[in-house]
């Protein structure tokens, strides 16, 4: 499945890098927000996804605290 792969490649990542991805996620989706409100997103199930994408990869930093303590 294409989240395996995603939270796979996420594991693999160092702590600065997955700071680096949330950071871009984040970003992005208040872009589609921003697009929303201003009705020009077409696809808007796509700011479920970049939700859903950012609490994998808060979930995958919390992973590697623990691992770290």
């Amino acid at each position: 499945m294409k989240t395996n792969k995603y939270v796979e490649n996420l594991k693999e990542k160092t702590a600065a890098e997955l700071n680096e991805e949330l950071v871009a996620a984040k970003k992005e989706l208040f872009n589609l927000r921003f697009q929303n409100a201003t009705n020009q997103l077409d696809n808007t199930s796509r700011i479920k996804e970049v939700r859903r994408n950012i609490a994998r990869i808060q979930t995958v930093i919390t992973e590697k605290a623990r691992v770290a303590n």
